[in-house]
């Protein structure tokens, strides 16, 4: 019997359940690897070959090459062990949460001093806010990741 997941109907939201935890294990894992300076050195010296050492699926590499977050996530990635990678490539979380929304860091900054996205018309997957997935930048070929 499947669980009911309300939270699904959250636009913009990937809950990070026992579900993703399992689809995106090997994806973590490999984030957490970058902790140790000799990988994330052979990582920068190679990505693709770093990358097909973990038994991780095409899609969730290719998210990863592409610095695409929001696909990552949606592949089973945490933000926890994503700002690893972020890390490796010199970035702060707030310029990663930037790339998420499709902003700059500081357009970023100043939405969130403001108090962030409205919650007007991101209350339910189909409205027109600005969290709805149509409306999300990343994985589109005019943006690219961080």
């Amino acid at each position: 019997m499947a669980l009911d997941k309300p939270y699904k109907d959250v636009p913009g939201t990937t809950i990070f359940d026992a579900e993703q935890s399992r689809k995106g294990y090997w994806l973590n894992q490999f984030c957490m690897s970058l902790m140790k300076a000799e990988n994330r050195e052979r990582f920068k010296a190679d990505q693709r070959a770093y990358l097909d050492e973990w038994p991780m699926t095409e899609a969730q590499k290719q998210a990863v090459l592409a610095a695409d977050l929001n696909r990552a996530i949606a592949l089973g990635g945490n933000i926890y062990f994503l700002a690893k990678l972020g890390a490796t490539h010199g970035k702060s979380f707030q310029q990663m949460a930037g790339s998420m929304t499709g902003k700059t860091e500081e357009e970023y900054r100043d939405m969130m001093i403001q108090g962030g996205r409205s919650v007007e018309g991101n209350r339910r997957v189909g409205e027109e806010g600005d969290a709805q997935a149509h409306r999300q930048p990343q994985g589109s070929a005019t943006r690219p990741g961080f």
